[in-house]
């Protein structure tokens, strides 16, 4: 493979070429952007470099402030996470939103996990929704200030900053002592085995959210289908539906229909699903 002239490998993806370090950077930065958390590992296989250079350059953009090098990857630096995820997407998180809203009864209970495809969800709620919400995420609680016709139950504990939301055993607590007819959760990756979180912290909060329903629908967009995370949060089995924004690869749509979980493809208005 050619070299660079810092000795790193030269990087082909696709019709790009990422001779220079700086190019890699960017490249490695908008990939961790787009999910949240990416491993070195893949990113190494998506740049065709081996996992020195990987590091060599994660470790540059941390000294940088740009990301955050965590066990097994990298990470967007805490407080931005949530902030920059937000413009990511925002036409399928809506159409997604919309699917899982259309899901809902007008005085159901529901729960909302943390997260910006969840909290399109909310935002797709109709303005008479007389439901209630329950939810860990600060972003919900604020969105549900504004619609003085529903419910918000919020769950306090330990704020996580990177996703705005309560977490820990107090948390896990007070939703134990709830029920609610549909659990919406997010994820930042999904393949045939389940879905995945980027940090162990916040599984207990998402399970428990799983535990006091009597279904839970997945939330993922696009992207998720080709993202890496590390935390496997639930296997597809545990899900009743997942709603995204395209059609699933083919392993995730097998392992979907061997799993009894419905797939249901959002389209915009007018459009064919």
């Amino acid at each position: 493979m050619q070299r660079t002239a810092e000795g790193s490998d030269a990087v082909i993806s696709g019709a790009m070429r990422f001779e220079a370090a700086p190019a890699r950077r960017r490249a490695i930065l908008e990939r961790v952007r787009s999910t949240g958390f990416c491993s070195i590992a893949d990113l190494a296989g998506e740049l065709a470099v081996s996992e020195m250079t990987v590091r060599r350059d994660v470790r540059r953009l941390d000294e940088a402030g740009e990301v955050r090098v965590v066990h097994g990857g990298v990470s967007l630096p805490p407080g931005e996470d949530y902030s920059t995820r937000a413009h990511e997407n925002p036409g399928p998180k809506t159409l997604i939103g919309q699917a899982a809203a259309a899901l809902i009864g007008p005085g159901d209970t529901i729960a909302v996990d943390a997260g910006t495809t969840a909290h399109a969800l909310v935002d797709a709620l109709p303005a008479d929704f007389a439901g209630s919400v329950v939810t860990h995420s600060v972003p919900v609680m604020q969105a549900l200030l504004e619609r003085p016709e529903s419910r918000c139950v919020g769950l306090g504990g330990d704020l996580y900053p990177p996703s705005r939301a309560f977490v820990g055993p107090a948390t896990v607590e007070a939703a134990a002592r709830l029920r609610v007819r549909w659990c919406f959760l997010g994820a930042a990756a999904v393949d045939e085995r389940g879905c995945y979180g980027a940090y162990d912290l916040e599984r207990p909060t998402k399970q428990a959210l799983m535990d006091i329903a009597d279904h839970v629908v997945l939330l993922a967009d696009a992207g998720k289908f080709l993202s890496s995370a590390p935390v496997l949060l639930e296997r597809l089995d545990r899900f009743h539906t997942l709603v995204t924004d395209t059609e699933p690869p083919a392993a995730i749509r097998r392992a979907l229909e061997a799993n009894g979980t419905a797939l249901g493809v959002a389209a915009p208005a007018g459009a064919g699903v």
